[in-house]
């Protein structure tokens, strides 16, 4: 590091020493670190997602499963419900078969970055981010704040993703040896708070001294991002087929989207094509009206279909299950298909 990269390290560890979010996956500046299971879980829920919407769900994963060993040994569907509207389905997936990888080696994460990368779901930040806060290691962690940070402190004008080398490369001359956890979660929580998206505070910044961007007046120019590409749209069909105060749920297959969560039936639709309209039943039915939803990379445009009928001999069992209505919230329902169910529920009370 030169003199500049170590003023930045130890100016922005003064702040963070004063200013850390308390955070329950945390620990406070100065205290030992965190347990890795603890630090893991709290990565893993908030990629792609917020701290406001995951600090509930971490609290109820933690009192249900307390270590990485009770995790391991969860059933697959109690684990997928309770993720039920966190988003991002496949990081359940990977949740549960690197909990199992780890306690198979005796129920300890590594601690090199190198090593975490051997674990299912773990790619280049969450096996920094491990490293670096509950072990210590001298590893570069960049995730999406971090990224603007550096972009606005360099005046990196490289279009992303191509940029984002050159950022890691600036990531890694201004991080410190020393208390390297401290240093990216100071960095993730001055772009969570002071360096932002849109009016950045640069008055309050603790780096701001060093930051290009903001002595060319345009610090909300970086990143440099590409135009958006139009998200397709698509359009699908689900079905409530209800039975003495039960509806029929069935399990999505593992690899599909939403995969392994409990759901309404549908017709197939994908982020690839539209559903194919057939149903499950023979008629009669009704409309059960519309639900709207964005995914990252296609937008769904899902009509809901009401069974009016009293012929369910043609489902078959293996398929799916009769759920109760009184305990519906228990189903851990996508986000998608819960809204569907709402509808058929509010149609039912009209």
């Amino acid at each position: 590091m030169d003199a500049s990269s170590d003023a930045i390290a130890y100016d922005l560890l003064a702040w963070y020493d004063v200013h850390a979010r308390a955070l329950p996956w945390r620990a406070r500046p100065g205290e030992p670190s965190p347990d890795p299971y603890r630090v893991w879980l709290s990565e893993v829920m908030l990629q792609q997602t917020t701290v406001a919407a995951v600090k509930d769900y971490f609290a109820e994963f933690t009192r249900r499963w307390p270590t990485i060993e009770a995790l391991a040994a969860a059933a697959d569907e109690d684990v997928m419900a309770a993720w039920a509207g966190l988003g991002y389905y496949a990081r359940a997936r990977n949740l549960l078969a690197c909990a199992r990888e780890v306690a198979l080696r005796g129920g300890r994460f590594p601690e090199a970055e190198n090593d975490l990368r051997t674990l299912p779901g773990l790619g280049p930040y969450t096996a920094a981010a491990i490293s670096a806060i509950a072990f210590g290691q001298r590893a570069v962690v960049v995730d999406a704040n971090v990224e603007r940070v550096i972009a606005r402190l360099f005046a990196l004008d490289e279009p992303l993703p191509g940029g984002r080398a050159v950022i890691r490369a600036r990531a890694d001359a201004v991080t410190p040896k020393a208390r390297c956890g401290d240093f990216a979660q100071a960095m993730m929580d001055l772009g969570a708070t002071v360096c932002t998206s849109r009016s950045p505070r640069c008055l309050v910044c603790p780096i701001s001294a060093f930051c290009r961007a903001r002595s060319e007046g345009e610090p909300e120019c970086f990143p440099v991002k590409p135009p958006k590409k139009a998200r397709p749209a698509r359009r699908g069909r689900a079905f409530w087929i209800e039975r003495e105060d039960h509806v029929w749920l069935v399990r999505r297959l593992g690899t599909s989207m939403l995969g392994g969560m409990r759901a309404l039936p549908d017709d197939g639709w994908s982020a690839r094509a539209d559903g194919s309209g057939s149903r499950p039943l023979a008629g009669p039915w009704t409309v059960g009206g519309r639900v709207n939803h964005i995914f990252t990379h296609f937008s769904l445009e899902l009509n809901l279909a009401v069974y009016l009928g009293q012929d369910w001999a043609s489902l078959n069992p293996g398929d799916g299950e009769w759920w109760p209505l009184d305990r519906l919230d228990e189903a851990g329902l996508p986000t998608l298909f819960a809204k569907a169910a709402r509808l058929a529920l509010a149609k039912a009370g009209d």
